[in-house]
């Protein structure tokens, strides 16, 4: 019996261990944000991988609250200069991106481009 007593606080240590990387990656997996930028491709790099992301873009990106934050991500081609782009933000990095159109994007994002 005193054999268990001693070990009951390194049990509910690897408990509590174990709930909170649960949690912490129940919140890298489900956390999410949308940004929005336009490319520049003065701003790309030229990978040397063998991976098929060849390419890294570092950008100024903003929230639909027009929140500016610089995001790197990494693509498979060099994408079409002055486009603008959607992308899905996790903890993690960047999820997945797409093409938008300028009239798609939130207006307090609107208020950092123009139109090219």
């Amino acid at each position: 019996m005193e054999a268990i007593k001693e070990k009951i606080p390194m049990i509910l240590a690897i408990i509590v261990a174990i709930v909170i990387c649960g949690a912490v990656f129940y919140w890298a997996e489900t956390y999410d944000e949308n940004y929005y930028t336009q490319i520049d491709n003065s701003k790309i790099k030229k990978l040397s991988t063998t991976d098929e992301m060849k390419y890294q873009y570092t950008l100024n990106c903003y929230n639909e609250k027009g929140t500016k934050k610089e995001i790197q991500f990494k693509t498979s081609r060099e994408l079409k200069e002055a486009s603008y782009l959607k992308l899905e933000v996790l903890a993690t990095g960047v999820h997945k991106w797409e093409e938008v159109e300028y009239n798609e994007l939130p207006e307090k994002v609107k208020a950092n481009y123009t139109i090219k």
